[in-house]
């Protein structure tokens, strides 16, 4: 009965926390550099897991290839995606445009698991992909509306794309390859091989110093505790236990809920149409999620 109840639960819980992610970026950006701003976060969350998976004597992988195989979805996931995500944010482009990017992630996804993973999608789960993406389009158009094209950086747009193609990759990736690695020692290799790469990226593109303000370190300790431990653990989790284009499904409740957050936090305008497509986006997660 737990199990169950836990595998009801466990997605509601990752949309939600997955969703402050893009509220996290607002509050940081304006205070450190988005690749320094990572850097910090990911280092502490390897710290912490480490510490935990040592805590909970987690066996550590014994191969070389679990390492290789982390660090290439640690780079991937953690920097390429999150990276892309928050420079794109850290140069204007509206946070509904970045969300509306990287919420393709399960069409992606769905076209590719089945020659790669073998999974086969069912008519019903292709609807559920198609209404999942048409909800996100209804509750972000108007904020696509609000922002011309012309005002968008192209360095913003291509760093929105490689975050969807690098999600993506880690997604099948993880589903392929993670259910031999444990969780915590492997989630923490992950992260200590992006902080490598962020630090790196840091010294080169950065150039403002970290203003350490009440807010910034209030955003760390929810990016590091409830994103980088919590959401992400629990994706893991959910991978072990479904497919990767039903996993990938809940990315399209991630831009409604953003908006929703964003309109309880900052007061910004939800039309009625909004919730029209948060219903829509809704009924299609629930035509891919499928039993086990």
């Amino acid at each position: 009965m737990r199990s169950r109840w836990a595998e009801r639960l466990a997605p509601i819980a990752f949309v939600l926390v997955w969703s402050t992610g893009f509220i996290g970026a607002r509050y940081g950006l304006p205070y450190a550099p988005p690749f320094t701003l990572l850097a910090i976060r990911l280092s502490l969350a390897a710290a912490a897991l480490a510490l935990l998976a040592l805590v909970m004597r987690s066996s550590w992988p014994r191969k070389r290839v679990a390492y290789e195989r982390s660090t290439i979805i640690g780079i991937l996931l953690h920097t390429c995606y999150l990276g892309g995500v928050f420079v794109s944010i850290d140069h204007g482009l509206p946070v509904a445009v970045s969300a509306l990017i990287v919420c393709l992630q399960p069409v992606c996804v769905a076209a590719l698991a089945g020659p790669l993973l073998g999974e086969r999608l069912m008519p019903r789960q292709w609807t559920g992909i198609a209404l999942g993406l048409a909800g996100a389009l209804i509750v972000l158009e108007p904020g696509l509306r609000s922002t011309g094209d012309s005002a968008y950086q192209p360095i913003a747009v291509a760093a929105a794309i490689i975050a969807l193609i690098a999600s993506t990759i880690a997604t099948l990736l993880q589903k392929k390859w993670g259910g031999g690695i444990a969780m915590l020692p492997g989630t923490a290799v992950q992260y200590a091989a992006a902080t490598v790469v962020l630090v790196v990226l840091a010294a080169t593109f950065d150039h403002r110093p970290v203003d350490w303000t009440p807010q910034l370190i209030g955003a760390l300790i929810w990016m590091v505790f409830a994103l980088s431990i919590g959401a992400v653990l629990l994706m893991f989790w959910l991978l072990r236990r479904g497919t990767a284009s039903g996993f990938s499904s809940l990315y399209f409740l991630v831009p409604p809920v953003t908006l929703l957050m964003g309109f309880i936090l900052f007061g910004q305008t939800l039309p009625p149409l909004a919730l029209v497509g948060f219903a829509i986006s809704s009924l299609g997660v629930l035509l891919v999620r499928e039993s086990r």
